[in-house]
C-alpha cells in the first residue's frame, strides 16, 4: 500500500521546509529545490500542453486553481500539480491532496538521488513518451462496430501519459513493501528512458499496436 498510516504533514509544515532551504528574494524553485530554467520540452507539439515554463512556476504543486471551468484551461495547469491530482484517485484518496504532494515530493527527492537530474526534466520526458500518438475509436451504429485508427490530439497525450504513469504506480506499490513514492519514481525514470519495464510504455505500445492494426 505504501501510504497507509503514513503521516501527512500539513501545508505549514512543507511550506517551512521549503523556507528553510530556499532564501526569500531568489528564483522560484519547486519544494525550493527543482529549477524550472533549463527544462526542455523536445516534442513540438506538446510544448503548450506542459507547463513548465517560468510563467508557471509554483514552489508548491498546490494552487487552488480553477482549472477545469473552462475547455482547454487545464494546459495552464502546473504539470507538476497535475501529477499531484492523478494521485488522488481511488476514493480512499480523495481530496487529500498534501498526501499526494507529499508523494510527489518524495518521489522527486528519489528521481535525483537514483539519476542525478532535475526531476521535473525527467516527468517531462515520461510525459512524452508515454502518451500514445495513435489510438483507435469505435466507427458504425446499431450492431456493427469497427475500429478505425485515428491521431491522438496533444491534450489527449499528455492527459492520457499522466494517467497511465500515476495507474502504474499505484498498482505496482499496491500489496508492496515499496512505498507509493518508490514506485512513482521508478515509473517515472523508467517511462523517461522508454523503458519497457514502465507500465505506461508498455499500454502506449498495447494501443498503437492495436491501432496500426486497425488502419
Amino acid at each position: 500500500r505504501g501510504v497507509q498510516g503514513a503521516f501527512f504533514p500539513d501545508q505549514n509544515a512543507i511550506m517551512a521546509e521549503i523556507e528553510e532551504s530556499q532564501p526569500l528574494g531568489q528564483e522560484v524553485k519547486l519544494f525550493g529545490k527543482w529549477s524550472y530554467d533549463e527544462i526542455e520540452v523536445n516534442d513540438i507539439s506538446l510544448t503548450d500542453y506542459i507547463a513548465v515554463k517560468q510563467k508557471y512556476a509554483t514552489f508548491l504543486p498546490h494552487t487552488a486553481g480553477r482549472y477545469a471551468v473552462k475547455r482547454f484551461r487545464k494546459a495552464q495547469c502546473p504539470i507538476s500539480e497535475r501529477l499531484v491530482n492523478a494521485m488522488m484517485k481511488h476514493g480512499r484518496n480523495n481530496g487529500k491532496k498534501y498526501m499526494a504532494v507529499r508523494i510527489v515530493m518524495h518521489a522527486f527527492d528519489i528521481i535525483h538521488l537514483l539519476t542525478g537530474e532535475n526531476p521535473l526534466q525527467v516527468l517531462v520526458d515520461a510525459i512524452i513518451n508515454s502518451g500514445p500518438r495513435e489510438d483507435s475509436t469505435r466507427i458504425g451504429s446499431a450492431g456493427t462496430v469497427r475500429r478505425q485508427a485515428c491521431d491522438v490530439s496533444p491534450l489527449r497525450r499528455v492527459n492520457q501519459a499522466i494517467w497511465l504513469l500515476t495507474t502504474g504506480a499505484r498498482e505496482s506499490a499496491f500489496r508492496n513493501i515499496k512505498t507509493v513514492s518508490e514506485c512513482l519514481a521508478d515509473e517515472l525514470i523508467n517511462a523517461a528512458k522508454g523503458s519497457s519495464n514502465s507500465y505506461a510504455i508498455k499500454k502506449r505500445d498495447e494501443l498503437e499496436r492495436v491501432a496500426k492494426s486497425n488502419r
